[in-house]
């Protein structure tokens, strides 16, 4: 049954703090009670037990504001460990603040056990059926042809996973997803979306130092984790630092390996499992990398030429090329790049020069065509963060590129991306979260 809240008064006042790090705060009436747990689940049950101890020694529920990464939610918790979630417009003002419109989701009520986490769930009571009125033949009959489809447009959302209703929601209860989860949702719609045709992501800035490396790694992480066939092609000149970064394979062949065996690799006769033998795949992001040659006494420069065949082949085998760039933009295999561009991506960091040289960047391809133009128009700038303490900063460098470009994210500071090998999976969540929003305005212009 659903809980009395006729019983429920102003105080205590209750507010639930999880944070990322596992790591809470539970609030009554101000008095602030920190608590710890070895994952956010053990944090979630620790602080209902709390809360519901509180409501068993006072013997009448309470409200509880409950915020997360994922929003906030208004829950009554009774006695007994019942819990129901309560729209905002439905929270006395003096009990909590409202702080965002919840989507609305279905009554439930759910009987939490501290101890055990058992639920027992109990819907809300069914509308009262009606009589049903007589139905009347149409005075006149219409053509068939105008009927419209008789199934119904798809609505059903799936239930929150995330977050504290996604919690509850794992002790039986059926709440919508946040906002913010709705979002994310759309983010990974787009980064998995299929094209017709091999879509090519050209990364670029004139400078050295830009992150042009780890965005084309992350890119291509969130691209291939959600099922793309995605290759990071290493562009440059000379040795890219893209092999260093990524995972080797079990052999050390580079771009000019693949311009020699173009023509069997271009062949009818040839297989998709061919193009194993050049690149190195990356086992847990889930996307290969053409390596550019790394031979410190070569003398071979890739020509215009060799950009077009290397591009026929990895179009013949991938659905989605991310290319990685040198610094010399008046090189033949920058300006072939761009010319086999669908999408630019400039990335920066806040240093001063890097953020002048995206700039450049961007003026130089208005001024050079009108497809290059076009492509600088509708480019995703990603500020990265290069230290801590940059978060207004960084928002500072992205409005000043916003009113030029179609979009600009920032990614914040992430020790797992200053050296070493780049593994998506080790970025902290907010990083990953801002490379899948990322990625998300990429696709958007592909």
């Amino acid at each position: 049954m659903a809980i009395e809240k006729s019983l429920i008064q102003p105080e205590p006042v209750i507010s639930a703090i999880i944070n990322g790090d596992n790591t809470g705060v539970l609030k009554i009436n101000g008095e602030e009670h920190p608590y710890e747990a070895p994952d956010v689940n053990d944090l979630r049950q620790a602080l209902m037990k709390r809360v519901i101890g509180e409501a068993a020694t006072l013997g009448r529920p309470v409200r509880v504001t409950s915020m997360d990464d994922s929003g906030v939610s208004y829950l009554v918790v009774s006695p007994v460990g019942e819990v129901e979630e309560e729209q905002p417009e439905a929270v006395p003002e003096d009990a909590s603040r409202i702080i965002e419109r919840i989507p609305s989701a279905p009554a439930a009520t759910t009987t939490v056990t501290p101890s055990t986490a058992t639920t027992t769930v109990t819907k809300g009571p069914a509308a009262a059926a009606g009589t049903a009125a007589p139905v009347e033949a149409p005075a006149t009959r219409r053509s068939i042809r105008e009927a419209s489809s008789f199934l119904a447009a798809p609505s059903t959302v799936e239930p929150a996973a995330q977050g504290i209703r996604g919690w509850l929601n794992s002790l039986g209860m059926s709440l919508a997803p946040s906002e913010d989860e709705l979002s994310e949702r759309e983010d990974i719609r787009l980064a998995s979306k299929h094209f017709a045709g091999t879509r090519t992501i050209a990364v670029a800035n004139q400078k050295g130092g830009s992150n042009k490396t780890p965005t084309v790694a992350d890119l291509a992480a969130v691209f291939g984790r959600n099922g793309g066939s995605v290759v990071a092609w290493d562009n440059n000149p000379t040795t890219g630092t893209l092999g260093w970064r990524t995972q080797q394979g079990d052999h050390s062949r580079s771009a000019l390996d693949v311009i020699a065996a173009a023509d069997a690799l271009l062949s009818p006769t040839a297989q998709s499992a061919d193009i194993n033998a050049f690149v190195h795949h990356q086992s847990t992001d889930k996307y290969d990398v053409l390596r550019s040659d790394a031979d410190v006494a070569g003398t071979h420069e890739v020509t215009a030429e060799e950009v077009d065949i290397l591009h026929r082949v990895v179009s013949k085998y991938y659905r989605m090329i991310v290319m990685d760039s040198g610094n010399n933009h008046r090189s033949a295999e920058w300006i072939r790049m761009i010319d086999h561009a669908d999408q630019l991506v400039v990335p920066t960091t806040n240093v001063e020069d890097r953020v002048e040289a995206a700039l450049l960047t961007l003026q130089g391809l208005d001024l050079k065509g009108e497809r290059s133009a076009a492509l600088a128009a509708n480019a995703v700038v990603i500020v990265s963060e290069m230290q801590k303490g940059e978060t207004r900063l960084s928002q500072q460098t992205a409005e000043k590129f916003r009113p030029y470009v179609r979009d600009v994210v920032v990614v914040p500071f992430d020790e797992a991306l200053k050296s070493g090998q780049i593994r998506y999976g080790a970025l902290a969540p907010a990083t990953r979260r801002a490379w899948l929003r990322a990625a998300a305005a990429v696709a958007r212009g592909l």
